[in-house]
C-alpha cells in the first residue's frame, strides 16, 4: 500500500466520523462541507437530495420532529464494519453498518453506501445512500419516517 491511499483511507474515517459528530450535535453548517457541491444523498425512501442546497433539508427536517418529542434529545450516530475501496488517488467508495442510540435506547439501524472525490485538496462525498435496515417499534425513525 502506497502512503496516498493510507492517506486517503484515514481522511474518509474523518469525513464520516465528522458527518455524525457534526450531525449529532446540530451543526449541520459543519456536514453539509462534508459534502461536494454537486453531491448527492439518497434516502432509503428513493428520495434524492442534491447539491449543498438541498441535503440541509435532510437534516433540519430531522431536527424539527426531534424537538417535538418529549424528554431530552439525545442523538448518537455510529458506524461500523467500514469497507474502504480506494480506486485512485481522487475516488473511493466504502460500505458501513450504522445504528442509532436515542435516549429510549437503540432507535434505528441500516446502512451508507458511499462514493468519495477530492474537492479543492480534500476528501467528500460526493454520493451518500442511506438503506434502513429496521427501527424499534414506538421509536423517533418510525415517527419521523411517517412524516417524509
Amino acid at each position: 500500500m502506497e502512503l496516498w491511499e493510507l492517506v486517503a483511507r484515514e481522511s474518509i474515517r474523518d469525513v464520516i466520523a465528522r458527518y455524525n459528530a457534526n450531525g449529532d450535535s446540530g451543526r449541520f453548517d459543519q456536514v453539509v462541507e462534508l459534502f461536494a457541491p454537486d453531491a448527492v444523498m439518497e434516502l432509503d425512501n428513493g428520495k434524492l437530495y442534491r447539491g449543498r442546497e438541498e441535503i440541509p433539508t435532510i437534516f433540519t427536517d430531522a431536527a424539527s420532529t426531534l424537538r417535538d418529542r418529549p424528554g431530552p434529545i439525545v442523538l448518537r450516530h455510529m458506524t461500523s464494519t467500514l469497507q474502504l475501496d480506494v480506486v485512485s488517488p481522487t475516488e473511493a467508495r466504502s460500505r458501513c453498518y450504522y445504528h442509532v442510540l436515542m435516549s429510549h435506547g437503540l432507535d434505528h439501524w441500516g446502512r451508507y453506501i458511499d462514493e468519495f472525490g477530492v474537492v479543492d485538496g480534500r476528501w467528500r462525498f460526493t454520493r451518500r445512500r442511506e438503506m434502513l435496515d429496521g427501527t424499534t417499534p414506538d421509536g423517533w425513525a418510525v415517527f419521523h419516517l411517517t412524516k417524509l
